[in-house]
Order: C-alpha cells, then sequence, then structure tokens
C-alpha cells in the first residue's frame, strides 16, 4: 500500500513522537517548510516537554493518531528524533493507520514506527529528514522531494557523484526495504515490535556509539539471526562512532568486517543516509534492487501515487 504523492500546497501535520524540540527551531523549521509551498499543521503536543520527552506518552500517541484520521493532513512529519516512539507503540491502533494512509516520515527513534508502520500495515514509510534537520542541504532537499513527490514511478537511490558507495560483493539481490537506527531495530528484539529481516534487505545507520557498542549491537543481531535471515545489507552513515586513539578498541571498519563482512552476505556501505548529510530519503517496506556489482540500488516500484 502507497499514499498520495505530495504536492505543493499540500499540509504536512507536524508531531513530536520521542524527544523534545525548541520552540525557535520549531518555528523556524516550519517556516522553511512554508517556504517551500506547503501548509503546516500542528500537533496539539509539539512544544510539550517531560524532561527527555516531548511531553507525556497519551498526548504523544494522540498527536499521532489525529494526524492519520485529520482530512486535512496528507503528510506526517516527525519533528526530531532522541528517544520515547518505543514508550507509545502499544498506544497507537495500527488499523486506523491503514485505514488512513498517508506518507509518515523521520529517521532514528522514529525507525520503530517506520519499520513497524510498513510490517503490521503494509504501507511504505520513509527514511528521511524531519522538521528540525538542514532542508538547506541541496541533495538532502533534492531526495525529500523528488521521493515523496515524484516517486511514483520506480528510480534509483545514489549519492552525489563525488561520494562514492562500496560494494563487497559481485551479486545482484531483491527484496523488501527494511531498517534504520541500530540502536533502535535491536531495541525491539523480543517484543512484539520487532524488526523482520526474513528475506529482505537491512538497511542499519547510527550515530555517537563507540565500536564496542556496534560490535554489541551487531552481535545482538547475529544471535537473534537477524542479519543471517536477511538477503542483502545496507551500510549508511556511522557518524561519530569513531575514536581518536585505538589501544584497547577495534576500530569500526574492524568491526563491520567481523559482525558483517564473514557473513558473506550482499553489502554495500557508505550509502548517505543516515545522522549527516547529505540525507537521502529510503521508502521503507518497498521492493528494491541491490545491484553490488555496479553499486547501484534501485527501487523496483512506486513508493506513492
Amino acid at each position: 500500500m502507497i499514499a498520495s504523492r505530495l504536492k505543493k500546497g499540500n499540509t504536512i501535520g507536524l508531531i513530536s513522537p520521542a524527544g523534545p524540540e525548541t520552540a525557535d527551531k520549531i518555528k523556524e523549521s516550519i517556516e522553511l517548510l512554508k517556504s517551500l509551498d506547503f501548509n503546516i499543521k500542528e500537533g496539539k503536543h509539539i512544544y510539550d516537554k517531560l524532561g527527555y520527552l516531548a511531553g507525556n506518552d497519551k498526548n504523544r500517541a494522540e498527536d499521532f493518531t489525529n494526524m492519520f484520521l485529520d482530512p486535512e493532513v496528507d503528510m506526517i512529519l516527525c519533528i526530531r528524533g532522541g528517544y520515547g516512539t518505543m514508550r507509545i507503540l502499544p498506544l497507537i491502533d495500527f488499523n486506523i493507520v491503514k485505514l488512513n494512509p498517508k506518507i509518515f516520515a523521520g529517521f532514528s527513534d522514529i525507525t520503530t514506527f517506520l519499520n513497524n508502520i510498513a510490517l503490521k500495515c503494509n504501507l511504505i514509510t520513509f527514511h528521511s529528514p524531519m522538521c528540525n534537520s538542514n532542508f538547506l542541504d541541496s541533495n538532502t532537499l533534492k531526495s525529500f522531494l523528488d521521493t515523496l513527490m515524484n516517486g511514483y514511478s520506480p528510480f534509483i537511490i545514489k549519492n552525489p557523484e563525488d561520494i562514492p558507495i562500496r560494494s563487497f560483493s559481485e551479486v545482484s539481490v531483491t527484496g523488501q526495504l527494511v531498517g534504520g537506527n541500530l540502536s533502535l531495530i535491536c531495541s525491539t528484539i523480543g517484543t512484539p515490535f520487532e524488526i523482520d529481516t526474513k528475506g529482505k534487505i537491512l538497511f542499519i545507520e547510527e550515530v555517537g556509539e563507540e565500536p564496542y557498542k556496534i560490535d554489541r549491537m551487531l552481535t545482538h543481531l547475529i544471535l537473534s539471526n537477524k542479519l543471517q535471515s536477511c538477503s542483502g545489507i545496507i551500510l549508511g552513515q556511522f557518524t561519530n562512532c569513531e575514536l581518536p586513539h585505538y589501544e584497547r578498541s577495534l576500530t569500526l571498519k574492524q568491526v563491520l568486517e567481523d559482525r558483517i563482512l564473514t557473513l558473506n552476505k550482499p553489502t554495500l556501505s557508505n550509502l548517505q543516509s543516515g545522522h549527516s548529510y547529505p540525507k537521502l530519503t529510503l521508502p521503507i517496506g518497498a521492493q528494491i534492487k541491490m545491484d553490488c556489482k555496479n553499486k547501484i540500488i534501485k527501487v523496483l516500484e512506486p513508493v506513492v501515487y
């Protein structure tokens, strides 16, 4: 199932299902989105703050649900990540989402929503910049708008010309794209909301985690058979996951080689999506083809109509 494509003049509904953002930053981001010719509808609780949460669980879940129910809203965009989406997963009626399909977009902590909506509702979602992201980055904005406005036919996901994708295989593989932030993928394993990777292509990115923590989380995926059961792996940006010295640590490169490449899965790395820029928009739940020989990622189906 796919949602109607985004058009100039459409209304973007904003929600804060995870951590809080400052009012000034939210208002600044709203003005930027308006300058792109979109209307904005603010969730009732987007300015709430409760410690590291954007308000209490009930109110954040209520904003999520109300945006899907609101006939004026064409797309739902999360304001930021941080932490909090896991707490409200049990409060979400995914049947409401299924009956009111709309573009839903975000990344980082929003990973849990992206994959659960795709899995439980069969609705393609978007691992994309959020309201507080830097849409002044031209490659980020182009990928975002091209995907959501023009993704009604197959297309190629590609880095800017000066940033190569790396390949560790010569084969091609097709499958449904799933994944997002490594920490969030791991955190729901063993729950009713865990990711399904069987026969799928798994995208992984991370930020601010030392190599041993990346090792621990990848090992978690191995012990839960999530890496072995996928058909291919795409590694995105691992931002600030390096150390200034390695006297008592493996490097990030060594960890990825040991935990990922030894599985002999079709693997691409350095895709520019994650916690840095440019930030490419990826359709979670869409059928894609990884052509590892030519280092091409092709989306095989429309992601909006």
